[in-house]
């Protein structure tokens, strides 16, 4: 959402020199029109406004006449994925976001979608299981590129990586790793350079690292290669440079509700009794920001799992920090949390 929203939107009883001075504050190319409930009834822009006026239309003329009432726009949960495939596809810049009833709550632009800086990091997205929980449907194609809403997995993080600024992503491949090669080359028509690990062996979640053809200079982001999520990699790498910490870790908060009535015991003796009880913990969401140099402990040509770095860290007395996932995230790795993700059987 855009921190322009306040200038760029005006009542739909205004002018149509009013909104040229809305266009002129807000910069955005475009002006969203709202009724008195506040809910989206029109926009205009700049080509609308020219066009008005090359008509006969007086600057002082209402702008109502002259709205494009049959405009694109999203809800507050449509991820960047298909933002961006709206705007390629319908050739514009900016998407209003509005709530079930039709009200303004944001609006995405294309250089905010797309990540407006420019990150030196790199990411790497673990993509080489086999996906064994969720046969068959991965007898032919590896997890991560299975699709959700019409999108594989993979590519829905590719192009959350690239919204948020970052260029190099690596992937690391074993099973089936042809069909994701195949499906991603290069990466340039995602908006990025994708580069690939091959694993001979399976190398675990975290020995792809010692692959890389150079160690990195900047903090790396990890990640999972079968999570549907909306996290902000930006603000986390923005924890992490701020923290001084040499691991950041991507934590969820997970609730699960006791089905049972729950006794407590002293002894034999009934001490205390809760009725279907609500446990907490946060759990590792599969997302990491690492300095550089621990990317140089990961053994060689041997399955190592991420979280025995963590380990190491912890033991060194190095500062492992917690970063909190508050936005959307499903680890797709069983039938139901797939279900989930697709709202509908699998």
């Amino acid at each position: 959402m855009s921190k322009h929203l306040d200038v760029c939107r005006l009542h739909v009883s205004g002018t149509l020199v009013d909104a040229m001075r809305s266009l002129e504050k807000s910069g955005i190319e475009i002006t969203l029109i709202l009724d008195e409930h506040d809910r989206l009834v029109g926009t205009l822009t700049d080509g609308d406004i020219r066009r008005a006026l090359l008509k006969g239309a007086a600057l002082e003329s209402p702008l109502s006449p002259h709205l494009q009432r049959n405009f694109t726009a999203v809800g507050p949960k449509t991820g960047r994925a298909e933002v961006l495939d709206l705007m390629r596809s319908r050739t514009i810049s900016q998407i209003p976001i509005v709530d079930g009833d039709g009200r303004l709550v944001g609006i995405h632009l294309l250089h905010e979608v797309l990540g407006a800086i420019e990150r030196p990091n790199w990411a790497v997205v673990m993509a080489g299981g086999q996906g064994t929980r969720l046969r068959p449907l991965t007898e032919t194609i590896p997890k991560p590129m299975i699709r959700v809403a019409g999108r594989p997995i993979l590519e829905r993080i590719v192009l959350h990586l690239v919204s948020f600024g970052i260029r190099r992503v690596f992937l690391s491949i074993n099973y089936l790793g042809k069909v994701i090669e195949d499906h991603f080359g290069d990466g340039a028509r995602f908006g990025c350079r994708i580069e690939y690990v091959r694993e001979e062996t399976a190398l675990g979640t975290g020995g792809a690292l010692a692959e890389l053809p150079a160690p990195p200079t900047v903090p790396l982001v990890v990640m999972n290669g079968d999570l549907i999520t909306q996290a902000d990699i930006g603000a986390m790498l923005e924890y992490h440079l701020s923290g001084g910490q040499q691991v950041t870790l991507g934590v969820r908060r997970y609730v699960h509700t006791v089905p049972f009535g729950c006794v407590e015991l002293d002894g034999e003796r009934v001490a205390r009794m809760e009725e279907k009880p609500r446990l907490s913990a946060f759990v590792n969401a599969g997302i990491y920001v690492l300095d550089p140099h621990l990317v140089t402990r990961v053994p060689r040509g041997q399955e190592f799992p991420l979280p025995a770095l963590l380990e190491q860290c912890l033991a060194r007395g190095e500062t492992v920090a917690a970063f909190e996932i508050e936005d959307d995230w499903i680890d797709v790795g069983q039938r139901d949390q797939l279900k989930q993700a697709r709202g509908m059987d699998v």
